[in-house]
């Protein structure tokens, strides 16, 4: 009886995985073409700037850092997702995490492929960045943020990739289409006990590595703004306060991936509410964490009095960046605190509602970091007033469509749903009952 409905349950699971990969949809098409225009916009708009300099941009003299650094510094940080739930996760042993890491780690892998072209857009000229390489000096935080982005892409990739490596070969062995793909992803992969073992001590040894080196990378970022003696960047807090907020971002995106991915592949049985409320606990922890952070930033500033600082300060709270700093603490705190600590409205729609105002509130806020301090340097300077062009808005759509294009791609080729890890969650627990069934009956 057990070993039946096992099957069954196989079969239900692949046949929910597979069926995406399988079939096409005309929805697909009109989604891929959508996103891939508006990745062509932002693809002109990059073209005009590399002719026509960086006059079309709103960049100037103070503010040599816009909205392309807040993308960079806005995408590193969701791309702490996998970091916290998968990794984290496995490590501590949560069986919950099993239907969502698959997102969880392609989040990690698209986020960081997008983020760092933001950079080049920034630079003007691309070739500038082969400098890094050329004439680099780990005197720079430049210098370590190239390294422990590349270092973090690379174990971030692998991590995906060994999870991935049974249902490739699932895929490989149902004669779906791109055979060849498959059968070259799978690496001989026949699903051997010795191949298991192997397998789940690499991935624990991947689990235990990554999450270091996810730390290191946005506190390396925040190293960059508070390694110089900027008005307000040049802060100890910083380091922790951009991890805590890049993990904030991250299970917000991830809410909002599987919200978006139960909906449109019908897995409501495998993401289920649970989930979502296991998430948005998570969610609630780090948006109090979040207010902590900000509120002993921005008191120690307060308090402090240094006239460059408190010129800062005041821009944001009551000057031309107020509604942006208020509408962060809005969508961060304000809103979804509330929503989140509340049992009956953390919900499915309630968990994602918070999580579009969380991502809102965090890109606002990395923005509130960059420009209000470039705006008021040290030295007076009666420079422009930033204000991004179209160009600027065009590359930030063209990423963020970019970063949604890479995500439905992958859908298209490989299971959303880790196949294996599920049905080993299934066996465990169908072993479990039926050792407990005979100790139940009487005597």
């Amino acid at each position: 009886m057990h070993s039946g409905s096992h099957i069954q349950s196989d079969d239900r699971l692949e046949r929910a995985a597979l069926e995406p990969i399988v079939r096409t949809g005309a929805g697909f098409y009109a989604l891929a073409g959508v996103l891939s225009c508006i990745v062509a916009l932002g693809v002109y708009a990059w073209c005009r700037q590399l002719v026509y300099g960086m006059e079309v941009t709103g960049l100037n003299y103070p503010v040599f850092w816009g909205i392309y650094i807040t993308n960079f510094v806005f995408f590193i940080g969701i791309s702490h997702a996998g970091t916290l739930i998968s990794a984290i996760l496995r490590v501590t042993g949560a069986e919950w995490r099993r239907p969502i890491t698959r997102l969880a780690e392609a989040i990690t892998v698209f986020a960081l492929m997008v983020g760092p072209i933001n950079v080049l857009f920034d630079l003007g000229r691309p070739d500038r960045a082969l400098n890094i390489f050329k004439h680099g000096s780990f005197h720079s935080p430049l210098l370590w943020d190239v390294t422990c982005i590349g270092t973090y892409l690379i174990a971030s990739i692998t991590y995906l990739y060994l999870p991935l490596l049974p249902d490739i070969a699932l895929l490989r062995d149902r004669g779906t289409r791109h055979r060849f793909l498959y059968r070259f992803l799978a690496m001989g992969w026949s699903g051997t006990e010795k191949q298991k073992r192997a397998l789940e001590v690499a991935i624990g040894i991947m689990a235990v590595v990554i999450i270091p080196i996810a730390v290191s990378v946005h506190t390396v970022v925040s190293w960059v703004f508070a390694m110089t003696i900027q008005p307000m960047w040049h802060s100890t807090i910083f380091g922790p306060y951009f991890v805590v907020g890049a993990i904030f971002s991250g299970i917000a995106t991830l809410i909002i991936a599987m919200a978006i991915v139960r909906k449109a592949f019908h897995l409501e049985e495998y993401m289920q509410p649970l989930h979502f409320n296991f998430l948005g606990l998570l969610l609630l922890t780090m948006s109090l964490l979040w207010f902590y952070f900000t509120l002993a930033e921005y008191l120690t500033t307060f308090y402090g009095q240094e006239p460059s600082h408190i010129k800062v300060l005041q821009s944001k709270l009551t000057g031309p960046f107020a509604p942006c700093f208020w509408l962060m603490a809005l969508c961060c705190f304000g809103i979804p605190f509330p929503i989140l600590a509340i049992r009956k409205t953390r919900t499915v729609s309630g968990t994602v509602l918070a999580s579009v105002l969380v991502n809102i509130g965090m890109w606002l806020e990395r923005y509130t970091i960059v420009v209000p301090t470039l705006s008021h340097p040290r030295l007076p300077w009666t420079g422009a007033i930033y204000h991004p062009t179209w160009i600027e808005w065009s590359l930030t759509a063209g990423c963020f469509a970019g970063f949604t294009l890479l995500f439905v791609l992958f859908g298209k080729f490989f299971p959303m749903l880790p196949v294996w890890e599920i049905k080993e969650a299934e066996a465990a627990e169908t072993a479990r009952k039926a050792q407990a069934l005979p100790a139940a009956q009487p005597m």
